[in-house]
């Protein structure tokens, strides 16, 4: 087996993904450009994207990172328009865009269309992650957009094998097709409920930080095949188990919790570096097929299936956002709402590698050895839905955002709350420490007791003196200073370390016993706190 392929692939895509940050154009925009580009130097080998590989290799870690970095309680009250987007949105895409295509494409039969209905149906999660993530949406927006994103794959799967199995000669129905829907939906929150439990029960008793991030790998992947295994939706089963370990990460201990994120942070920005440059790098693939059709035809094929698609879904946004709001307890629940929030989730429809991945699993035959019906323009379509959505929407959607001026962030309300949650913390933490101390058991001389209190008062502090004013020299906060000077003083200790280290006078495992002892009490004085 070859690697190099993979290996120039993953690393090619993180470089571009590490050089694109310091530009201003949008990171997944610029992998699918890059990948666009590469697809035609010659040499470079062909990467056709396999189904049985990015749906159950690349897709559940994908869908992990981003169920753990959400709010279940967010979701849950977003309940509404995220379920009314992830199905409902999800089935009238299908719907119209079929039906579009089956009267503007001569010759397309209508089982056919419905299939790429259902294959570009889907706003992509990690298109949808990383544009929430780089142009700071309400957090009211986002939590819609990322709660479709994660449960709209599991629609437009069923749906698509729905119209797969009609349009090969399976004889599906209206009736069987919603009943796969719901055996798969409930099938899928059903595994998840019973993984999770138990899933969550060996994070915490694993005794070791290394062990239990080996456990946290796994898990997507556990969770995604056990369902299909038994015919349910994996994608459902990925988010009910992300969605709860998430809610109770606290209670893994700190260590976990600290290499966990790093390990995250590193697989998310590799598959999604990855992703997005798979899909420029489909176009040879995807031209290669396409010979019967003119240019010209292709072309006015392509541009009306991307117009259908970003019109269909301001058609279903707005009546979903606002016939709700009809009730009188759904206007007092919800408050006022504007046409702009609306505007914005109904223009961030990217497409994304799924719906790729989905459209190179429509089979080259139907019942009888046939070829499939336009399975190739079927492809094309597809890829220029999902370079058209990613390019005119990706680019655009962040100088809109600015554009509509939506309230900026109230950063003294959020940062007052969180001095009074760390206040009301840090007093029961102070009646703990009064009450272990007064055990005798638990004596400890003065300074070391001293130094409890300390560490805590400054806890307590830190966030107050954010509020408090800045030096006029430096522009810093009292805290901000606190932390330089002591990363100052822990480099000094580092460099002093090193040096005994290369005088012999210390070992390297000494060194290293004494550099992670440094990088902990860093990582304590520097913890994130905005």
């Amino acid at each position: 087996m070859d690697v190099m392929p993979l290996l120039l692939l993953v690393a090619g895509s993180a470089a571009v993904a590490a050089a694109g940050r310091r530009v201003p154009v949008p990171v997944p925009l610029l992998l699918v450009a890059v990948g666009l580009v590469v697809s035609y130097v010659p040499g470079v080998p062909d990467y056709t994207l396999d189904p049985h590989i990015v749906l159950p290799l690349l897709l559940p870690p994908l869908l992990y990172t981003a169920a753990t970095d959400s709010s279940y309680l967010d979701l849950r009250a977003q309940a509404r328009p995220v379920a009314l987007l992830s199905v409902g949105y999800v089935l009238f895409a299908t719907f119209v865009v079929g039906c579009a295509a089956y009267l503007i494409v001569p010759g397309l039969p209508l089982t056919a269309a419905l299939v790429l209905g259902a294959v570009v149906a889907p706003p992509d999660a990690v298109a949808a992650t990383a544009v929430a993530r780089r142009v700071g949406l309400p957090s009211r927006i986002t939590t819609i957009l990322q709660g479709e994103s994660l449960v709209n794959d599991a629609t437009a799967i069923t749906a698509f094998k729905v119209a797969l199995a009609a349009a090969v000669g399976e004889g599906a129905t209206w009736a069987g097709g919603i009943g796969e829907f719901l055996i798969a939906a409930v099938g899928g929150v059903g595994v998840g409920l019973v993984l999770m439990v138990p899933l969550h029960w060996l994070r915490t008793h694993l005794t070791e930080a290394l062990l239990q991030n080996t456990l946290s790998l796994l898990i997507p992947f556990v969770a995604y095949a056990v369902a299909e295994q038994v015919h349910a939706s994996g994608v459902l089963a990925v988010v009910v188990v992300a969605l709860y370990l998430g809610h109770r990460a606290w209670e893994v201990d700190f260590a976990t919790r600290l290499q966990e994120e790093a390990v995250w942070k590193m697989v998310a920005f590799v598959l999604e570096s990855a992703v997005f440059a798979l899909i420029g790098l489909q176009l040879p693939v995807v031209l290669k097929g396409l010979g019967e059709y003119e240019g010209a035809d292709a072309a006015w094929y392509a541009l009306a299936v991307f117009l259908v698609v970003a019109v269909a879904r301001f058609v279903w946004v707005y009546p979903a956002t606002f016939l709700p709001r009809l009730s009188a307890r759904v206007r007092a629940r919800e408050g006022e709402l504007s046409w702009k929030g609306p505007f914005v989730i109904g223009w961030a429809g990217m497409r994304g590698v799924v719906s790729l991945a989905i459209a190179f699993s429509i089979p080259l035959t139907v019942h009888g050895g046939e070829p499939f019906p336009e399975r190739n323009l079927i492809l094309f379509l597809t890829f220029t839905t999902v370079i058209g959505t990613l390019v005119v929407q990706g680019v655009s959607l962040p100088p809109l955002i600015r554009l509509l001026k939506f309230p900026a962030h109230d950063v003294q309300a959020e940062t007052l709350a969180e001095a009074n949650a760390q206040a009301q913390a840090s007093r029961v933490a102070e009646l703990r420490l009064d009450e272990l101390l007064a055990d005798e058991r638990n004596a400890l001389p003065a300074p070391l007791a001293d130094r409890l209190r300390m560490v805590l008062e400054r806890r307590r502090n830190a966030v107050w003196e954010r509020l408090g004013q800045v030096n006029p020299v430096t522009g810093e906060t009292v805290d901000d200073t606190y932390r330089r000077l002591s990363r100052e003083m822990i480099s000094a200790e580092r460099e002093v370390f090193v040096r005994l280290r290369d005088g012999r006078y210390i070992d390297d495992e000494m060194l290293r016993t004494l550099l992670r002892r440094l990088d902990l009490e860093e990582a304590a004085a520097y913890r994130e706190t905005t």
